[in-house]
């Protein structure tokens, strides 16, 4: 493979899907390698539409480098209920990772997209307690997937699933506070049940030492379902083993954004974290608002849309980065009809990046559109590990 700025851009076109891939590489370095899977016939049944999938995904694995393997997928579906039993039964002989599956229809009409992450010569394995861990030097990365409950309302489901994760990271020796790095909450009915996770969010963090005065965890809260009709919330975390003091940092670009806590949410901006030979940066869902807390351009989707890409950017060069470092992107728009519009602006600036489109209903009614991402960026840092 042939790096540029070690990094690379692939895209694979087959007859029924295609794949975006955006591969980043250090010299002696680990690669990491993002993947946009998206079928292209949307008339095709849903299980024929999984066969295209997964055969487009398996052809491409089989063109990267030895030794690159999964360690986490994330399947967007358009009717989790009836779809998820199907594709957990065709993926389980695939499934050796760290498996997520939402309820965000893919805009470009089909039942199934799927964004996945791979790293090349890792060693991976499913834990007793459902997490997925990823060894990789120094350290290891805790992946916690498809967790959701059937408690009374979102708060309780909210309460309890932080709670279940707080112990599984103590017994293995870490801290919400101090290891986590990403949330994404999925909510069902999110303008009714935000509210709850909102809370329960709030005051489990308060208990791990999470406060407007030490910070919070970059996250997104989305409107997303999922297979069980009673479970309100599923959430999904990344948590990393071996970090060192002074490793992880958190963005605000205050020019563009406020703290989330100066209108009650207990979030991060987003995250970046410095490794030995890389920056890696992780955006959180981000809106268009202001450094007020205010929701810029009600009701019309091209203004947001720029001013969502310019609070992206301010994020970005905070870490020193900039769209050019991005690996992948996931937009969420509440109307599907706004799909071509979005879909036109993000191919003109960003046509080789993978990214996805589905539809989720933002955590505030006026909010048309949000995107959250991830980034990596060669730098040196003699005091920590290599990634």
């Amino acid at each position: 493979m042939s790096f540029m700025n070690n990094r690379q851009h692939q895209l694979f076109e087959f007859e029924k899907a295609k794949v975006e891939v955006n591969s980043f590489k250090v010299e002696g370095g680990t690669a990491e390698h993002h993947l946009m899977v998206h079928v292209t016939d949307s008339r095709l049944p849903f299980v024929e539409q999984l066969e295209a999938l997964f055969e487009a995904y398996d052809t491409v694995l089989e063109r990267m480098p030895k030794g690159t393997s999964s360690v986490f997928k994330r399947y967007f579906l358009s009717d989790a209920a009836n779809q998820a039993n199907i594709l957990q039964g065709m993926a389980s002989e695939g499934s050796d990772c760290a498996i997520s599956i939402v309820q965000q229809a893919p805009l470009n009409g089909t039942k199934v997209a799927l964004w996945c992450y791979l790293i090349e010569g890792v060693a991976g394995k499913m834990l007793s307690d459902g997490m997925y861990e990823v060894s990789h030097g120094a350290y290891r990365d805790l992946w916690s997937t498809g967790n959701l409950n059937g408690a009374a309302n979102s708060e309780y489901q909210t309460r309890l699933l932080l709670s279940d994760y707080v112990l599984k990271l103590n017994e293995q020796g870490l801290k919400l506070a101090d290891n986590c790095v990403r949330t994404w909450f999925f909510v069902q009915d999110i303008d009714r049940n935000y509210s709850g996770v909102v809370k329960a969010r709030n005051e489990v963090f308060k208990t791990q030492d999470l406060t407007s005065d030490t910070h919070f965890i970059a996250s997104t809260g989305i409107g997303g379902g999922n297979p069980q009709v009673e479970s309100l919330v599923l959430m999904d975390a990344l948590a990393i083993d071996g970090l060192m003091d002074g490793q992880m940092h958190y963005l605000y670009a205050r020019t563009h954004l406020n703290p989330t806590y100066e209108y009650g949410v207990s979030f991060e901006r987003g995250t970046y974290i410095d490794f030995g030979d890389r920056r890696k940066v992780y955006i959180s869902g981000t809106a268009s608002i202001n450094n007020k807390g205010e929701i810029l351009y009600e009701g019309d989707i091209r203004k947001q849309t720029a001013r969502m890409m310019e609070n992206v950017e301010m994020l970005l060069k905070e870490a020193d980065c900039s769209y050019g470092d991005v690996d992948q992107m996931v937009v969420y728009l509440r109307d599907p009809a706004d799909y071509q519009v979005v879909k036109e602006i993000y191919e003109q600036r960003f046509p080789a990046l993978p990214k996805v489109f589905v539809n989720a209903f933002v955590c505030r009614p006026g909010w048309l559109i949000e995107m959250e991402c991830m980034a990596t960026k060669k730098t040196t840092h003699p005091f920590f590990a290599n990634f």
